[in-house]
């Protein structure tokens, strides 16, 4: 315990913990855009789309050795904990650098800092205010709660992409991931070590790939939605397992 306070009350120690949370949501969002791409998957069932079976068996893993949820519920609780910790480690860092160079240079010099890595902290709290925006509409359903299907993924993801400005919302937003996203793994290379002169071009174009990459598997939900690639939902979604979450 004594090992992990000295740890974060470090800048290296505060730089590792901002590295190793960020691969973790990292992983995390990619684990998530795959499940969100099986909106475009054919029924599993008659009624049933490939989305919502998905959605079942997120909250049924472990069964029956673990009760309903519990898998589910300890991942949401290790990535908010991982969540905290990331931005109170970020804020950190930035307010030890403020007071490092209390004086602000005449004319910075961006050279080495790109613009995703100036305005970080700014996409991260736009993004931390859309993560609760998100939530509240597809996960606890409090925003238009009156149209909300418990376990009804693909409805519920039809009903409000139907909207141009929920569609508009959620693909500008992933413009915004992916400017956070590029930062956030070139940082994760330096963090560890990865980065060096003859490397450096290659991993800077990695790092793109995969940010744009994922806001692009992202944004295309709202947009198929919303451009009417997508089929109605069946008159009847959801499983009856849903109503327990």
């Amino acid at each position: 315990m004594n090992r992990f306070r000295l740890l974060y009350h470090s800048l290296v120690g505060k730089k590792a913990i901002v590295a190793v949370t960020g691969a973790m949501m990292l992983g995390f969002l990619v684990l998530h855009v795959v499940g969100n791409l099986k909106a475009f998957l054919p029924d599993v069932a008659a009624g049933v789309p490939d989305i919502d079976s998905y959605a079942h068996f997120l909250r049924t893993m472990g069964e029956p050795i673990l009760p309903y949820g519990v898998v589910l519920w300890t991942v949401r609780i290790v990535l908010a904990v991982a969540l905290v910790l990331h931005v109170i480690c970020v804020v950190q860092l930035a307010t030890s650098s403020r007071r490092a160079r209390p004086v602000a240079y005449q004319r910075p010099d961006y050279v080495e800092a790109t613009s995703s890595a100036r305005w970080m902290l700014y996409t991260g709290t736009l993004l931390l205010l859309f993560l609760v925006f998100h939530l509240l509409q597809f996960t606890t359903g409090s925003i238009d709660s009156s149209r909300f299907v418990a376990g009804g993924v693909y409805a519920n993801l039809f009903r409000a992409f139907q909207h141009w400005y929920y569609a508009l919302l959620y693909i500008v937003v992933m413009g915004i991931l992916a400017l956070h996203l590029y930062h956030g793994a070139w940082s994760l290379f330096q963090s560890i070590g990865a980065d060096n002169p003859d490397r450096n071009p290659g991993l800077r174009r990695f790092a793109a790939i995969v940010a744009i990459g994922l806001a692009f598997a992202f944004g295309a939900v709202p947009a198929a939605f919303f451009g009417g690639a997508m089929s109605p939902p069946p008159i009847s979604t959801g499983d009856s397992g849903e109503s327990r979450s």
